[in-house]
């Protein structure tokens, strides 16, 4: 099984240029949508706010004034929290959420350019 998440996105051009910075790969380009390959079977679907619109019924919410996910990436190590969420950080995002950090979990946020709230997260394994 697969995962396509879908995010409407203002700046279709933008949004391409944030996300390989943070060092992701994209697939699948059109005029109006672009995958960012997040893991050999996630991807999240960068659509323009229309094309968005046109495989839904409801509003769009916004997600610079309420959040509707949270979308999680968990990496290996803490210093892979810190490197993705500070080059996101650098690149226009807001930090988001609150950090935890509790022993078994180390965790930091962001809201992307469109305002969707990411986590970078490490779960870390107890001692034994």
């Amino acid at each position: 099984m697969q995962l396509f998440v879908n995010l409407p996105v203002k700046d279709l051009e933008r949004s391409k240029a944030f996300f390989t910075g943070l060092g992701f790969q994209l697939f699948g380009m059109t005029d109006t949508m672009a995958s960012v390959i997040i893991s050999e079977r996630t991807q999240v679907m960068l659509l323009t706010e229309p094309t968005f619109a046109s495989y839904v019924t409801k509003d769009i919410a916004d997600a610079g004034a309420a959040t509707e996910a949270i979308l999680v990436l968990g990496v290996e190590n803490p210093a892979q929290v810190d490197e993705l969420v500070d080059k996101a950080l650098a690149a226009g995002a807001t930090p988001a959420g609150v950090q935890q950090q509790d022993g078994f979990r180390y965790q930091r946020g962001f809201a992307d350019l469109d305002g969707h709230h990411w986590e970078a997260l490490c779960l870390v394994q107890p001692a034994s």
